[in-house]
């Protein structure tokens, strides 16, 4: 019973009646238990919310322009940049979304299969609102009218060697195909400061080998408190294409689209501290 007591203390502490009113303007529709079919939880979402929040407004003093850009309601695929060898940038895109005056929205990002394989980090990011980056797990959760968040670069954005920061590695087509399957609407974005949070001079790739992860940087073993900048681009809707060639000229334009929004985040900032 205290222990019941005490959790409820904490809770009634994190959770804010500002968050619980970010969550009742949410279109996001759970059970009974508070669960939805990829075991997000409204609940411990709250939490989550309230923890990075403060990481968001006092260690990275996030930036944010362009939310307005993201539907109130309906299916959108959010297409940024990745960097920062931890998924900072994820979480801190999923707080400048619940946040969002304009509108908020749970933010479905689809994270790495190696996740899952370490142990409470994957139920917990699906509590947050993560999925494993399956095409059927994206396209039920479109069909089902959610904010899915797709970072087409991978591990070769994230565990990028900082000498390559804000150079967009290669991007897969599958989230292109998705968005034209579903007809969803893309909104690109560009990410500034992750890059500097936890930059990596070498990847040592026997012990990531050796641990089976995807890079095992030499790197700060905390983030570092880089100024952050978050610009989304106005929505692209895409019709399909009839070879992959022509998949891989829409990839680009949302590539290019990433890019000025990136450029746009480096002029916007005086200091990366």
């Amino acid at each position: 019973m205290l222990g019941l007591d005490l959790k409820d203390k904490v809770f009634s502490r994190l959770v804010t009646p500002e968050i619980d009113e970010y969550f009742a303007k949410m279109p996001k529709p759970v059970g009974s238990f508070g669960y939805d079919p990829w075991g997000y939880n409204e609940n411990t979402a709250k939490v989550g919310l309230a923890l990075v929040k403060l990481l968001y407004d006092k260690y990275f003093r996030v930036t944010a322009h362009g939310l307005e850009n993201i539907p109130k309601k309906g299916r959108v695929l959010v297409i940024p940049n990745h960097s920062g060898q931890l998924p900072m940038d994820g979480m801190l895109i999923g707080v400048a979304m619940a946040t969002n005056e304009n509108g908020p929205r749970a933010a479905r990002a689809m994270i790495e299969r190696f996740f899952p394989t370490v142990p409470w980090v994957g139920n917990l990011l699906n509590s947050f609102g993560g999925v494993i980056g399956d095409p059927v797990n994206c396209i039920k959760m479109l069909e089902s009218e959610e904010a899915v968040v797709v970072f087409p670069e991978g591990v070769r954005g994230s565990g990028k060697l900082y000498k390559h920061r804000y150079e967009l590695q290669r991007f897969g087509n599958g989230f292109m195909h998705l968005a034209m399957q579903t007809r969803t609407p893309i909104v690109p974005c560009g990410v500034v400061g992750c890059e500097e949070t936890m930059p990596s001079v070498y990847d040592v790739k026997w012990l990531a080998k050796l641990l089976g992860i995807p890079y095992a940087p030499i790197a700060p073993l905390l983030p570092l408190p880089a100024r952050v900048y978050l610009n989304f681009g106005e929505p692209i809707q895409f019709k399909p294409a009839d070879s992959e060639d022509k998949v891989t000229a829409q990839v680009e334009k949302v590539k290019d689209e990433i890019r000025r929004l990136i450029d746009k985040g480096l002029s916007e900032r005086t200091r990366i501290f």
